[in-house]
């Protein structure tokens, strides 16, 4: 008799709070299970939020983010590159789902924080999971003042909000 895995959520530290994320591994399994590979490997921690388009979305998960790295932020990955999951789950305020190139099927490590309604978004993106918990770290990180970035867009931070570490912790029942 096989028992279903214990529900686990991610906890994002960074440097102006915790977000806590439950996960959608029914419609999303590769997606989350590679999230949480990554997570406990450590590969998220050190890295930074390096886009912010307030209304919309905060992104991070790029390694080019580390102090030190070479390579422009936002273009990084982890060697790799995921198959889309695209599902109904609608892009709504505090979903995480993956950042990508044009590829469909070119997501790898980076993620977004829905911080408005970006349903436009919808089965575009691989949608893996919800904030359950630190709404306000997300309003606070969107409301940083952002500048233009290498390709004019306006959405570089002026202040490095850092991932310090993602922990993945059992959910609570």
């Amino acid at each position: 008799m096989s028992t279903a895995p214990a529900k686990e959520n991610a906890v994002i530290s960074t440097s102006y709070g915790d977000l806590t994320i439950a996960f959608w591994p029914e419609v999303a399994p590769k997606t989350v299970e590679n999230f949480k590979k990554l997570a406990r490997e450590g590969f998220y921690d050190g890295t930074a939020f390096h886009r912010i388009i307030k209304g919309f979305m905060i992104q991070g998960g790029c390694p080019n983010t580390r102090a030190g790295a070479r390579g422009m932020p936002g273009t990084g990955d982890p060697g790799y590159k995921l198959k889309a999951e695209f599902n109904a789950k609608s892009h709504q305020r505090g979903v995480i789902s993956m950042a990508r190139a044009a590829d469909p099927d070119s997501a790898g490590c980076q993620f977004f924080i829905c911080h408005g309604n970006a349903s436009f978004l919808d089965r575009q993106y691989t949608a893996f999971g919800q904030l359950v918990g630190g709404d306000d770290v997300l309003e606070r990180i969107a409301s940083v003042p952002t500048r233009a970035g290498g390709g004019g867009e306006r959405s570089t931070p002026v202040d490095r909000i850092e991932v310090t570490k993602v922990t993945i912790v059992p959910a609570a029942s």
